[in-house]
């Protein structure tokens, strides 16, 4: 019996890839395990495998195809003796959206007070949207009836929650009104039409990346911490370990001592050590520390997990290989998820100080700027000169409060200033 091979699910909130490349053609005998495309979610490259044995009858999604649903059919797997003629006619059609309630939007010709004409549940207007959307606004409190799907069918998915604003609320005595609506992409387009532009589609990284950051501004109370680090000890430090570890083709980096005292900074104030959960806040025990790193197109933040207990050699080598790994869009959706805390180092680009945006659920980030030499004042009151670096923590304020974040704050300026202590 012929066989659909299904779009599959490559993280838990994919709702929909793009077909990147197929490794099989149409007529090719596949076995269990054997790889036959590549598939593209917001963020990486995944291979699928075939779990069936069988002959590819037909491909039903040319490749680069974008918005390619979670389980929908792309391709026909036949058993031996079947042709693609035996099953043309029953290609599947898309799977049916879930269906909820909601309050119709048109006008009720029924008197309020009188309970006989009130509509019926029936009666209703019915809302196409997908499980995860319907959570998320239910979370955020928004009304899915003013929200435009944007799914098969008009149906809502993830992307349409994440992009919508709740309506704003008046202080006026007439009741709350609608936000206004926002500009739209052709009215925008109309003000530059007399110029010469390049228009650049937004591919799954960058609305992925467009919606969570939105998210983050509007929804998480940050509040910022700022403190100047004396790098010299550090520098003087790893000069001297690099020397020793040369042999062994090792060299530290000022980053790989700023992950490592992140790390022990979340040891020392496990309070810090946490997400915000929605209703609740989770305090981790490890410290999984995710590191910002840069890629064509947008950004990946792969998590360094356990790094309080990792030797600095460890830690070099596990972000030189998530860094690269990132950069080729090769990580596992483990390996980009989760973590309390983040680390995003524009320091390397001339960056004096800046104010990073909180990846949620984490706690905090903290945005690092370059080291630069300047005169300073010494415990003894003598100006001299030194190698300071600026860093700004933001802090949800939901998860931790100011003293914490103070305190959380100065354990990372205590380690980076003692390197040495950060060895025992």
């Amino acid at each position: 019996m012929p066989t659909e091979i299904l779009m599959p699910a490559l993280s838990p909130t994919m709702e929909d890839g793009t077909l990147a490349r197929w490794l099989v053609k149409e007529g090719d005998t596949v076995s269990s395990g054997d790889l036959i495309a590549e598939i593209e979610t917001d963020k990486v490259i995944m291979e699928f495998e075939a779990v069936d044995e069988g002959v590819i009858g037909k491909l039903l999604v040319a490749e680069g195809s974008t918005g390619v649903k979670v389980n929908s059919p792309i391709a026909i797997l036949l058993v031996d003796g079947e042709s693609i003629g035996d099953v043309a006619e029953r290609l599947v059609a898309p799977a049916k959206a879930e269906l909820i309630d909601a309050p119709s939007t048109k006008p009720i010709e029924t008197t309020p007070t009188d309970p006989a004409k009130q509509p019926k549940p029936s009666e209703t207007e019915r809302i196409f949207a997908s499980p995860l959307a319907r959570r998320i606004a239910a979370e955020r409190g928004l009304d899915l009836a003013t929200i435009s799907g944007s799914g098969p069918r008009g149906r809502i998915v993830r992307v349409d929650v994440e992009s919508a604003r709740p309506a704003a609320q008046s202080l006026d005595t007439d009741g709350p009104k609608k936000a206004p609506p926002a500009v739209s992409a052709e009215r925008i387009a109309a003000l530059y039409a007399d110029r010469e532009t390049i228009e650049i589609p937004l591919d799954g990284m960058r609305k992925t990346i467009a919606a969570r950051l939105t998210e983050a501004k509007q929804t998480i109370p940050h509040f910022y911490l700022r403190r100047d680090i004396c790098l010299d000890p550090l520098m003087k430090f790893r000069a001297d370990l690099n020397r020793q570890l040369e042999r062994r083709g090792i060299k530290l980096s000022v980053n790989d001592f700023i992950i490592k005292a992140c790390a022990l900074a979340l040891q020392q104030v496990p309070a810090a050590n946490a997400v915000w959960a929605g209703d609740r806040i989770l305090q981790l025990k490890p410290s999984d520390v995710a590191v910002a790193v840069a890629v064509e197109g947008g950004l990946f933040t792969p998590v360094i997990r356990d790094a309080d207990t990792k030797t600095l050699g460890q830690l070099s080598g596990e972000m030189k290989d998530l860094a690269t790994r990132a950069r080729a869009r090769k990580l596992a959706p483990g390996e980009y998820q989760g973590g309390s805390f983040a680390i995003s180092n524009l320091g390397m680009f001339g960056i004096d100080n800046f104010d990073a945006v909180i990846n949620p659920p984490h706690g905090a980030i903290l945005a690092v700027g370059a080291g630069s030499r300047k005169p300073v004042v010494d415990d003894d009151g003598a100006i001299v000169v030194a190698t300071m670096m600026s860093v700004t923590l933001s802090v949800d304020h939901r998860v931790i409060d100011g003293t914490l974040g103070a305190e959380l704050l100065n354990a990372i300026k205590d380690n980076l200033e003692s390197p040495m202590a950060m060895l025992a």
